[in-house]
C-alpha cells in the first residue's frame, strides 16, 4: 500500500490558489472522514495550515487518483491550475518530506515551531476521524520526534522567527518606535496571542483585541494589558489603529475596503498598516489601493523573511542529515512491517497443515498403525504441502524467465555452509 503525499503549498502555490483549498479546523475531522469515503483509502491525516494544505493517505495505488480528484474538486481547481500547483510524494519521498515539515525546514519562514504544533493537533483531529492507523500513527510519532531532534541539535529555532514575528518585525520597520503606537489584533487564535505577546515585548502599551466570542479576547486582552471588543465593533474601531493585524477562520472578509476607507477620514488620512495572514483572506484586497493604507497578505511577508534566512538555512543543511538518518530508521520499520504479514500468513498457512496433518497421524497412530511410519508420511506430506506453491511458482517463473524471482529464491533457499 503506497504511502502519499498530495498537496499544495507557499512552495508551489500563491495566495489566491492556497485559499482556495484551506480547510478550517472545525472542518478537518469531517473532511478526513470524506475523504476516506470518496476512495479506497485505509489511513488519512489531512494538514491545512496558512501556508499549506497537505493529505498524507495510505491505500492501493489507484487511490492517489483518487486524493488528486477530491482535493480538485474541494478546492473547485481547473485541470491547469492542479497541474500547475498540485505536488505528489510517494514512498520514502513521502516520509522525507513530512520530517522536513515537522522540523520547518520546509516553512515559509525556514526553522518556525509552530507547525509542529499544528501538525500534532492534525494528527489527533484524523485520529479522532478514525483516519489514523499503525502505519500513519508510527509514521508522524517519528515525525514528531525528528521535528524535535532538528530543532534541539541544529539549532534552528534559535532566534524565533514565526509569521507572526515576522509581522511584527515588518511593523516595526516601517514605524520604528512601536510604544506611541496603536494596535488592533483581529482573532484570538495562536497566530494572534504570538502577534500579542512579540507587541507586548516591543513596548506596545496600546492594544486592543476584537474577536467574535468577546470572553475569548478578553481572555487574552488579560494577557497583554489590552482592551477587548466584540468582532461587531470592529468597523468602529479602525480609525483608532495605527497598525492592524488580523488573522480569523472566518471564510469571509471581516475588514472591507469600504470601512477601512472611513477609518482613513476620521484619521485625516493618517497611515494605516494592515498586515492579512488569515487564509482564506480577511482584508478585502481592494484595500490596498486606497491612499495612505499599506496592505500585506502573507505572501508579501517572505519579503521580510528572507533577512533572516542565512543563519538558518545553515542550520537547515546540517538537519538534512538527521531527516535522511529518521527516514532510513522508519523505511526500515515499514518494511520490516511489510514483511511481517507474509510472515505471519506464512507461518498460518503451515500451522493449519501441521495441525492438520498432526491431528491425522495421531488417529492413525491410536488406531494401532506403526508410529514410526506414521510419523515419516507426516514429515513427507508436510513438507510436500509447504513446498507446493513455492514449487509451482518457481517452474512458472524458471517458464517466463523471470530472473528476478529466481534470484530471490535462490537467497531464500540456498542452504547455509555447515561449520
Amino acid at each position: 500500500m503506497p504511502l502519499l503525499t498530495t498537496g499544495i503549498s507557499h512552495h508551489t502555490a500563491p495566495l489566491e490558489i492556497r485559499e482556495k483549498i484551506a480547510i478550517t479546523r472545525p472542518d478537518n475531522e469531517e473532511k478526513v472522514k470524506e475523504l476516506r469515503e470518496f476512495g479506497d483509502i485505509e489511513e488519512v491525516v489531512l494538514v491545512s495550515t496558512c501556508n499549506r494544505t497537505e493529505i498524507y493517505s495510505i491505500g492501493p495505488q489507484h487511490s492517489r487518483d483518487q486524493v488528486h480528484q477530491w482535493l480538485q474538486a474541494t478546492g473547485q481547481l481547473t485541470d491547469a491550475e492542479m497541474a500547475a500547483h498540485c505536488y505528489i510524494r510517494e514512498r520514502e519521498h513521502s516520509v522525507r518530506h513530512l520530517f522536513r515539515v515537522a522540523g520547518g525546514l520546509e516553512s515559509l519562514v525556514l526553522g518556525e515551531s509552530q507547525i509542529l504544533g499544528q501538525l500534532k493537533e492534525s494528527w489527533q483531529l484524523a485520529h479522532e476521524a478514525g483516519g489514523v492507523g499503525k502505519v500513519m500513527d508510527r509514521l508522524f510519532q517519528h515525525a514528531f520526534a525528528t521535528g524535535k531532534k532538528v530543532r534541539s541539535k541544529t539549532g534552528i529555532g534559535e532566534h524565533p522567527v514565526s509569521v507572526a514575528y515576522t509581522t511584527v518585525l515588518l511593523a516595526k520597520q516601517i514605524f520604528g518606535d512601536l510604544a506611541s503606537k496603536t494596535v488592533l489584533l483581529v482573532g484570538a487564535g495562536e497566530m494572534i496571542e504570538l502577534c500579542g505577546r512579540h507587541l507586548h515585548d516591543k513596548g506596545v502599551s496600546s492594544l486592543i483585541i476584537a474577536n467574535r466570542s468577546i470572553e475569548r479576547a478578553a481572555e487574552l486582552a488579560s494577557q497583554f494589558d489590552a482592551h477587548a471588543v466584540a468582532l461587531t465593533d470592529l468597523p468602529g474601531m479602525l480609525h483608532k489603529a495605527d497598525i492592524v493585524i488580523s488573522s480569523t477562520a472566518s471564510l469571509e472578509p471581516v475588514i472591507s475596503a469600504k470601512s477601512v476607507k472611513a477609518a482613513l477620514k476620521q484619521r485625516r488620512s493618517q497611515p494605516m498598516f494592515l498586515v492579512d495572514i488569515a487564509v482564506p483572506r480577511d482584508i478585502e484586497p481592494e484595500t490596498g489601493s486606497l491612499t495612505n493604507v499599506y496592505l500585506y497578505t502573507i505572501d508579501d511577508l517572505q519579503q521580510v523573511v528572507d533577512k533572516n534566512l542565512s543563519e538558518r538555512s545553515r542550520a537547515a543543511k546540517a538537519a538534512s542529515g538527521d531527516v535522511d538518518v529518521a527516514v532510513a530508521e522508519f523505511m526500515r520499520w515499514l518494511n520490516s512491517a511489510r514483511a511481517s504479514v507474509y510472515l505471519k500468513n506464512l507461518h498460518k498457512h503451515a500451522r493449519m497443515n501441521s495441525e492438520e496433518l498432526s491431528a491425522r497421524a495421531l488417529r492413525k497412530i491410536q488406531a494401532g498403525n506403526d508410529p514410526e511410519q506414521v510419523i515419516t508420511q507426516l514429515a513427507n506430506t508436510l513438507a510436500k504441502r509447504i513446498l507446493h506453491l513455492p514449487s509451482t511458482r518457481l517452474r512458472q517463473a524458471a517458464e517466463e524467465q523471470d530472473d528476478e524471482l529466481l534470484r530471490v529464491a535462490t537467497r531464500l533457499f540456498e542452504p547455509e555452509d555447515n561449520p
